[in-house]
């Protein structure tokens, strides 16, 4: 995954009805560390990794580069948004174009946040980049991000074999008005 393109970043932060969006920080590591080293946010991503590794590697001000967006909620950090351009994506209809990824705590899970947040940052996306596709890659196996994806209105481009399981490719392209 390579950067995003010709972007400003990093962009006001992005408000929504109850969440923000915005650039990470040094008082989002603890919170970085508690998502990679979680097994139920790794389920379907290959596992956790050791909470000591994170611990002794992740930087102070973890994240910070093009696309990586923190979801915040009153004040604290809920998830992560990433936006990277997939360069080397191991499926020809997803290399070169905007890829996206999220990673949400658990006890965030269930209220609508992960679809508010990538809605609010495809939205961004459509305005610095225009006419822009997105992909997600997901497992199939992974009820809660087909839905999101559906509800996001990712379209499936294909399905696939990879990492021992059936992953799901969907395109997202941003409605442009017509002249």
């Amino acid at each position: 995954m390579t950067e995003l393109g010709p972007v400003a970043w990093p962009p006001a932060p992005i408000k929504t009805g109850r969440l923000v969006l915005r650039e990470p920080s040094a008082r989002d590591r603890a919170v970085f560390i508690e998502l990679l080293a979680s097994p139920e946010v790794h389920t379907y991503l290959g596992g956790p990794r050791p909470r000591d590794e994170l611990e002794r590697d992740m930087p102070e001000a973890p994240e910070q580069w093009p696309g990586s967006f923190v979801v915040d909620l009153d004040g604290s950090m809920i998830g992560q948004i990433l936006l990277r351009r997939a360069s080397g994506h191991r499926r020809p209809a997803a290399a070169g174009k905007v890829d996206l990824g999220y990673l949400f705590l658990p006890r965030a899970w269930g209220f609508g946040y992960a679809a508010e947040a990538c809605a609010a940052a495809l939205g961004w996306l459509a305005d610095a980049l225009p006419g822009e596709p997105v992909v997600l890659t997901t497992q199939t196996a992974n009820v809660g991000s087909m839905r999101l994806a559906a509800k996001l209105g990712f379209t499936e481009v294909e399905r696939f074999e990879a990492w021992g399981a059936e992953q799901w490719l969907g395109m997202w392209s941003p409605i442009t008005p017509s002249d």
